[in-house]
């Protein structure tokens, strides 16, 4: 499936979640979505344009800039002790542990953990549970949230795919 396609209806599924998850509205939710790849970078201005007040955790300095000239607050992925607490929603989209146990401890009461990267996952599970911290782990969005659009992104894909190799 085309990476960048398969962003939108991920990103859209997140928002659902969110949506059905969460107490409170995304109109003023403080929003941390933590990487800026393909997935960060679809998803951060859909929450900014239903109000989520979204910092974006990133490691590349030039990622950083781009998410300040997005309009979002960037925040260095490796400097977020001491600032988890003041999120009501956090979102992964890094397929590796940045929420272990420590950082879990750190959460504000209520506050909703999304994971949408693929395994091994951002979120220590374990930990999680036994801190009741209240997470999704929202594998296979694309398909679950808009199987059309996401078997016409895999049909599109195949024919460039075969139209690259000349077939």
């Amino acid at each position: 499936m085309c990476p960048i396609a398969n962003t939108l209806p991920t990103a859209e599924g997140a928002i659902q979640i969110a949506l059905e998850e969460l107490p409170i509205t995304l109109q003023g939710c403080r929003t941390l979505v933590l990487g800026y790849g393909r997935l960060g970078r679809t998803l951060a201005p859909r929450l900014t344009a239903l109000g989520a007040k979204v910092s974006v955790a990133a490691r590349k300095w030039s990622d950083l800039a781009w998410i300040e000239a997005a309009g979002c607050t960037a925040e260095h992925s490796g400097e977020l002790r001491g600032w988890l607490c003041a999120f009501d929603l956090i979102i992964n989209t890094i397929p590796s542990r940045l929420l272990g146990e420590e950082a879990l401890a750190e959460l504000k009461p209520g506050c909703l953990v999304i994971d949408l990267a693929s395994k091994p996952g951002g979120v220590d599970w374990e930990a999680a549970r036994r801190l009741g911290v209240r997470t999704v782990w929202a594998l296979s969005l694309p398909g679950k949230v808009a199987p059309v659009t996401a078997g016409k992104s895999i049909r599109s894909t195949i024919y460039n795919i075969l139209n690259e190799l000349g077939v």
